[in-house]
């Protein structure tokens, strides 16, 4: 969790300027949107992201992730300041999500407040406010992303089966197996009693949850409350093939029924009660068997050019200008440029009212 945490820092230093004093800050600007400016310094930093992103990825194709990706960084930069402003025409404020993921985020991180998630935040030398801003924008461009393009998508059966045919190929899947679990830790040493007895103690803690289970208590509910490191979760660990898992657990639980919930078992991390949520034979799934996950792919599928042509729209009822040897790779030839002398041709359309930022 805390390599998610540092890649999410990553992203949120973007937009942060490069102080090159303790009262100068270089901000070239590159382009204009409407009323927000894109610096230079938010173009060298997204750049930067980018190569780390690629080399996380995969290291062996960096360099022609990097060749690939690179000519779009503007037009993703400009792509998010349109998404951003339609998400204010629309009363999008991203406020109650935010607080949402951000206290999942404790919770994955075992913390106990959000005072000490902002001290992990600022750990990794970032300020706490940015990476909530930055967190914010993510939630504000999905949802406008999925209110004017994902909820207009149409896919039918016959879009569904099509998938289906022509990726026979990638839906073959080797034996697998979903699992939750609740687990009592012993790892963490315990004041003032002895190690014996801090087993007996996390033994008779698992026999007693486990009892609650099979008198009617939810597993999900029961995780959620008692087990250690994935509680937040509800205990979901994911999917295992046959291989993957320790020989005696892989014994028990591929020989398990769907929903079916284990006894205690003793492990070096403590005592665990493991359930099978999903149980997948090997070959390729009956369409019925895995509809969600083609309905999610066909609506990907769609969803790019869907955005592409929303985007574009949004560019053309926008003012758009850009600083000469940078090139937005998406631009429309119908785009307005802003009009900023008294000489300008009486068809064009006025310019919105501006900060003082500065000319180019």
């Amino acid at each position: 969790m805390r390599r998610r945490f540092f890649l999410l820092t990553l992203v949120c230093a973007a937009g942060l300027p490069i102080a090159l004093a303790a009262d100068t800050v270089v901000q070239e600007i590159i382009a204009r949107v409407n009323n927000q400016i894109i610096t230079r310094n938010e173009y060298v930093r997204s750049q930067e992201d980018l190569r780390k992103e690629a080399q996380q990825q995969d290291p062996i194709n960096a360099d022609k992730l990097v060749a690939e990706k690179e000519k779009d960084v503007l037009r993703d930069l400009i792509d998010q300041q349109l998404l951003l402003e339609k998400g204010k025409d629309l009363g999008i404020t991203g406020d109650t999500e935010l607080i949402k993921k951000l206290d999942q985020m404790r919770k994955e991180m075992n913390l106990d407040s959000m005072e000490e998630l902002e001290k992990a935040a600022q750990s990794q030398g970032i300020s706490f406010e940015d990476f909530k801003q930055n967190m914010r924008n993510q939630i504000i461009t999905q949802q406008v992303i999925g209110r004017e393009v994902g909820q207009r998508l149409v896919i039918d059966k016959g879009e569904e089966k099509k998938y289906y045919d022509e990726h026979q190929k990638d839906l073959d899947q080797p034996e697998q197996i979903k699992l939750s679990e609740i687990l009592i830790s012993t790892e963490k040493k315990v004041k003032d009693i002895t190690e014996e007895q801090q087993l007996q103690a996390a033994k008779a803690k698992a026999d007693d949850l486990l009892d609650q289970i099979q008198k009617g208590a939810k597993f999900e509910d029961v995780a959620k409350k008692n087990s250690d490191v994935s509680a937040a979760q509800g205990g979901d660990l994911g999917y295992f093939k046959r291989g993957t898992l320790a020989k005696e657990l892989e014994d028990i639980t591929f020989s398990m029924k769907v929903g079916e919930v284990s006894k205690v078992i003793q492990t070096r991390q403590g005592y665990v009660i493991l359930k099978v949520v999903e149980h997948h034979q090997a070959g390729v799934p009956a369409l019925s068997e895995i509809e969600p996950h083609i309905q999610d792919a066909v609506y990907m599928q769609k969803l790019a050019p869907a955005l592409r042509e929303y985007l574009t729209k949004l560019r053309e009822q926008a003012f758009i200008d850009i600083k000469p040897g940078y090139v937005d790779t998406s631009a429309s030839p119908n785009e307005t440029k802003p009009v900023e002398t008294e000489t300008a041709d009486a068809k064009a359309k006025p310019l919105k009212k501006k900060k003082k930022l500065g000319l180019f």
